[in-house]
């Protein structure tokens, strides 16, 4: 199985790569689900986050306030550092551990973790291939301002707290951009996967050979 990395920044569309991608019939993972059932109530990732960040950053019934831990971090870039230390192990444990499911079902597949801090982590070291979705600067900002109903001085913020996209485009074996739209990335994304099977068709040789 080909595993690779889908990674990108902030408000810069990997969630509609993705879905082409799943369309295409690949076996996608997003990071963010994981994340979420690793901070489930009674998960080891929970209590790890709640001893760090104390007690405060639950909810009356026990889940987390995902809303007032985001502010926190955010707000923080030690505590923001910190939290994505705790959890990282348990992320990419439960990656791990679905990769090796679908590789045992499909082993001729593509599977792609899509996951934002992936490069930041060194957890892209993990794939062999990476893809990069960027977007301009411009586009970034206003999506993300009507994503998540902000200011742009909070999205420029939050922005600013990650790794620069032009950072992130070094690491890429392949780039998606994003900035003109639903259909043009479309068509970019079904290029890319098509290299992405020359890829596996290119490994199925080597092994009859």
């Amino acid at each position: 199985m080909l595993r690779v990395g889908l990674t990108g920044s902030i408000g810069v569309g990997k969630s509609f790569v993705s879905s082409v991608f799943t369309e295409l019939g690949c076996h996608v993972l997003d990071a963010d689900r994981t994340a979420r059932d690793v901070v489930a109530p009674g998960a080891p990732g929970l209590s790890a986050v709640v001893e760090a960040f104390g007690d405060e950053i639950l909810q009356s019934d026990g889940t987390l306030d995902r809303a007032r831990l985001g502010a926190i971090v955010f707000e923080d870039e030690k505590k923001r550092l910190l939290l994505n230390s705790i959890l990282h192990p348990f992320i990419i444990a439960a990656q791990d551990e679905q990769l090796r499911d679908w590789e045992s079902e499909d082993a001729r597949g593509i599977a792609i973790v899509d996951a934002a801090l992936m490069i930041e982590s060194g957890g892209y070291k993990r794939f062999d291939k990476l893809i990069v979705v960027h977007c301009s600067p411009e586009v970034q900002l206003e999506r993300l301002i009507a994503r998540n109903r902000i200011s742009r001085e909070e999205a420029e913020r939050r922005i600013r707290a990650q790794m620069p996209q032009s950072e992130k485009k070094l690491y890429a074996d392949f780039l998606i951009d994003t900035s003109n739209g639903f259909d043009d990335t479309r068509h970019q994304t079904e290029e890319v996967y098509e290299k992405l099977r020359e890829i596996v068709s290119a490994k199925e040789r080597e092994v009859i050979r």
